[in-house]
């Protein structure tokens, strides 16, 4: 399939340009996003003090901004950082974690995405229909809704998918059951990926630094949204499969995901990547 040759290629470009990643990301999972940037080909940069970002960022390829572990200065740091990213063409990501589960949170992701040109704009599907305009329910981090599963949900989320993206002007990106990524006028359907990777702390985060450091390789920002979930999604499963069921458990399978980022090749995505385009 042409799309999957296209995934590995930017896979080999990736390893081969090594782009600097800018992260003004969350404490939970900074290290976890850190290395799987690594393990990809990229490199981080993990910097979120207002005083030094405007430099930072001046030196990278794209920019991460993730709202996991929210505070006022951190917000404005963001804000500050996206404009200079805007300023120099560099490409910028949101990962609006927790949109929705309260007013601050919620009004902090509009205001980022008013303020700042994004190229991804990637979220459980609970994020992105509070930032749409849906009313939905959100558990901190945790989507509440049974995500993508159903035929006529896939359906609505798919047009709710474009209308976001052509409003925007950016990728957006739905993670769930079954991936949605769109330009507002291309859509893909990802189907990588194993439901023990929502048991793990981060998985969304590496997803997001993934995208982060494709985009630093790229200008088509739609096929490196469309790598970086692929590329999660198949390290999801590798990892699984390689898990010792009766010993190992969510605590390897991370150390498994980075392992098989890793050890990701170009012949590995032409075998696996399961993706549709709509």
């Amino acid at each position: 399939m042409e799309i999957n040759k296209k995934i590995s290629e930017l896979l080999y470009v990736i390893k081969k340009k090594n782009p600097l990643v800018h992260h003004i990301t969350n404490y939970v999972t900074a290290n976890d996003c850190a290395n799987i940037t690594l393990a990809l080909g990229a490199s981080p940069v993990m910097a979120d003090d207002i005083n030094e970002v405007n430099d930072i960022v001046s030196l990278a390829s794209s920019l991460v901004i993730n709202m996991g572990t929210l505070n006022s200065s951190r917000a404005e740091a963001m804000i500050v950082a996206g404009k200079r990213a805007n300023k120099l063409n560099i490409p910028v990501i949101l990962d609006p974690v927790g949109a929705g589960a309260s007013t601050y949170r919620t009004e902090a992701a509009k205001r980022i995405i008013s303020e700042i040109k994004l190229a991804v704009l990637r979220g459980n599907l609970s994020e992105i229909r509070t930032l749409y305009g849906i009313n939905t329910q959100t558990r901190g981090v945790d989507s509440s809704e049974n995500v993508l599963l159903k035929r006529e949900e896939l359906i609505k989320e798919k047009q709710m998918a474009k209308d976001f993206a052509n409003k925007l002007k950016a990728v957006i990106v739905i993670t769930g059951a079954v991936d949605i990524i769109t330009d507002g006028k291309t859509l893909y359907y990802v189907m990588n990926g194993h439901e023990i990777m929502s048991k793990v702390t981060g998985t969304g985060c590496m997803c997001s630094s993934l995208i982060g450091s494709y985009l630093g390789a790229s200008q088509n920002y739609l096929i490196a949204a469309l790598a970086g979930v692929v590329s999660m999604g198949i390290a999801g499963e590798s990892a699984y499969e390689l898990l010792d069921k009766k010993q190992e458990g969510t605590g390897s399978l991370k150390v498994r995901i980075i392992d098989a980022i890793y050890n990701l090749s170009e012949d590995v995505i032409l075998k696996r990547c399961k993706v549709c385009e709509d």
